[in-house]
């Protein structure tokens, strides 16, 4: 009799848990994308100390890695484990990774990307002001210090600032075109902590956050993000090795690609987009 009172007591608080829980989700949803902005900031402000006083020898670099590594294993577990059971909205929106062939083709579509992103960012400035563009040239001792830097922005730096300027500030919302307001107000911000790249910043994560909404999976939007930096060191090989001349404005950072740059972006496009309707249909 006693164990039926007690699982009568038990069945009637499960509702009002519940009714709790909703509540709580409600009110914290309208403030999750400044959560996320905060967040993150604090995140990729972690992961760059070991380098803030410019000194950027190769073990603060290996220090940075491993401090970036700890914020995406925290960031994974949020997003994976405690975001989804405050806001079930979340979980329509996988973080499952892609099939290779799915990689490879975003991988190709990627600098076609980073073309139109220059290009892009030139048009909006010089509407503005006149734009000082100086071609670019590297010594043995820059591009070695650019690949070594590219480690953190090609396999880490897309991983952790997707997760925190687009899962978890756009995943708790159900409504498309909620979803696209925080993908605008999170370019904003994103362009913010990118001060002297805001436009080409704000683009990008436009860019980004619209294939999360759309893929429905944020490895999607972190690979176009990587293939992006990616592209960026490659220019820089192919300038030091004077196989074209690369044009770079330094406020804002932007680059504007030559005409071989430009054919073969699109052409890696133009396959990149083959093996993604093969694969995805």
């Amino acid at each position: 009799m006693t164990w039926k009172i007690e699982t009568n007591m038990e069945t009637n608080r499960l509702p009002k848990i519940l009714c709790r829980a909703k509540r709580l989700s409600r009110l914290l949803k309208p403030v999750m994308p400044i959560f996320a902005a905060v967040y993150g900031f604090m995140m990729i402000y972690m992961t760059a100390l070991p380098m803030a006083d410019g000194n950027e020898t190769f073990g603060r670099q290996v220090l940075s890695w491993g401090l970036t590594l700890v914020a995406i294993a925290l960031t994974y577990i949020l997003v994976h484990r405690v975001e989804p059971k405050v806001f079930p909205e979340a979980k329509q929106f996988s973080l499952k990774f892609p099939k290779p062939a799915i990689v490879l083709g975003l991988l190709l579509l990627a600098p076609l990307w980073g073309v139109v992103e220059g290009y892009a960012v030139y048009g909006l400035t010089s509407l503005m002001h006149t734009v000082q563009m100086e071609p670019i040239t590297y010594t043995p001792d820059e591009l070695r210090e650019d690949l070594l830097a590219s480690v953190h922005a090609v396999l880490l730096a897309p991983v952790l600032e997707e997760l925190c300027y687009r899962q978890l500030a756009i995943s708790p919302f159900r409504r498309r075109w909620v979803q696209v307001l925080v993908c605008v107000l999170m370019a904003l911000l994103f362009g913010i902590v990118h001060v002297r790249n805001f436009p080409g910043a704000f683009l990008a994560a436009m860019f980004y956050g619209l294939v999360f909404i759309w893929t429905r999976n944020i490895w999607h939007a972190v690979v176009l993000h990587a293939g992006h930096n990616l592209t960026a060191t490659l220019l820089a090989v192919y300038c030091f090795f004077g196989l074209g001349e690369i044009q770079m404005s330094r406020m804002p950072i932007f680059i504007l690609s030559d005409v071989k740059i430009v054919v073969v972006a699109a052409v890696f496009a133009v396959i990149g987009f083959i093996i993604l309707r093969i694969k995805l249909k």
